[in-house]
């Protein structure tokens, strides 16, 4: 048991000094001690509650783990960047990605970075469009 204080002291200390404990928060210290109760719980032999107790912890941290945000442009430039008019239609915003995506890509002699903004472009004015555009429900 020494031992293994010993190496989440190690792990604690280096991940302090690493900067990887900016976002904790008291929750999370929480969620850790109820993750490190359940492996108690777990080695003594009650391994129901241990499970529920790690299992749920782990859920926590799963759940706080930040989501990457999607990359987006302006809706004035992904159109001059598509060259689509400003109420064009589902099927003309597909077709000028498709035309300038055939020009652009790196496969084609283009640059990834470019294909990257053109697909980006696509997903920001199909955005835009269901956005202004009400659903039947």
């Amino acid at each position: 048991m020494g031992l293994l204080l010993l190496l989440a002291a190690g792990a604690l200390v280096w991940a302090w000094s690493t900067g990887r404990l900016r976002g904790f928060t008291y929750e999370d210290m929480a969620a850790g001690f109820v993750f490190l109760l359940g492996l108690r719980f777990l080695t003594t032999g009650r391994l129901i509650p241990g499970a529920a107790l790690m299992g749920g912890s782990l859920l926590w941290a799963a759940w706080r783990r930040p989501r990457p945000a999607a990359p987006t442009m302006p809706v004035d430039d992904a159109r001059r960047l598509l060259g689509v008019r400003e109420g064009a239609t589902l099927a003309e915003i597909r077709d000028a990605h498709r035309r300038l995506i055939a020009r652009v890509h790196p496969d084609a002699g283009g640059s990834a970075e470019l294909a990257r903004r053109v697909n980006v472009a696509r997903d920001t004015l199909v955005a835009e469009m269901n956005r202004r555009t009400p659903r039947a429900s």
